[in-house]
Order: C-alpha cells, then sequence, then structure tokens
C-alpha cells in the first residue's frame, strides 16, 4: 500500500510580514483574520497603485508605511474590514491583543528597515 500524504488546509485569512536582504530572509510577524490590519494593509496596497485582487499580492514597505500604521496603531484607527474569510471584526474580538501584535511589528519592521532590509507584508484568503 502507497503511503498518503494528508493536506491540511486552513480557510479564512493569514498575514505574513517578511524582512528580506541578499538571500536571507525572516518571518517578523504573522496574523491570523486581523482584517483591520488587512483593510489597511490593503488601501496601501491601492494608493501603490494595485488593482488586482487583494490576496496573495506582496506589497514593500517603507518606513513611511510603517510611521503611518503606528500612529494609526496607537489610535485604534484601523478600518473595520469585511470579507468571507475574514472572520469577525478582530477589534470586537481583542483589540488588545491585535494592538500588542501590531506595536511588535512594527518595532521589528523599523529595526530591519534601518538595518537595510526590504520588509513585505503578504496575505492569502
Amino acid at each position: 500500500m502507497g503511503k498518503e500524504t494528508k493536506q491540511i488546509t486552513k480557510m479564512g485569512l493569514d498575514q505574513l510580514a517578511v524582512a528580506k536582504k541578499g538571500g536571507e530572509e525572516k518571518v517578523i510577524a504573522d496574523w491570523r483574520k486581523h482584517n483591520r490590519l488587512q483593510g489597511w494593509m490593503e488601501s496601501l496596497y491601492r494608493s501603490q497603485g494595485g488593482t488586482e485582487e487583494f490576496n496573495c499580492q506582496p506589497i514593500k514597505l517603507t518606513i513611511n508605511d510603517i510611521n503611518s500604521l503606528e500612529i494609526a496603531v496607537r489610535k485604534a484607527d484601523l478600518p473595520k474590514t469585511e470579507g468571507f474569510f475574514f472572520g469577525g471584526d478582530s477589534y470586537e474580538w481583542d483589540m488588545n491583543y491585535y494592538a500588542n501584535k501590531d506595536l511588535e511589528f512594527i518595532a521589528r519592521a523599523k529595526e530591519a528597515l534601518a538595518d537595510g532590509w526590504t520588509v513585505t507584508y503578504d496575505c492569502w484568503w
């Protein structure tokens, strides 16, 4: 009998921030169903000229983007964002949890950018 391979598929919004430099790559943050961050990033994607569905479309983040995100997070001003795979409002679920994760990401992204790394955000749902 052959060996069976089982693939587990999660349904929903998964998000990842990656820092890259040379041939090296490291994950600096990940989120699950943080739809408010997704809405903020989709708005950024559109402002950068993105026209495709914002799914599996990595975007490059600059220090200005990170600083703008920090202001929005500190003001609890990420936009309410809905989608079939996005789950309930991430701020209603646990605003402090997501705000703390966002601030940790912001600190890591600032450090990576200062050290010459490129930082990207990607999502899939």
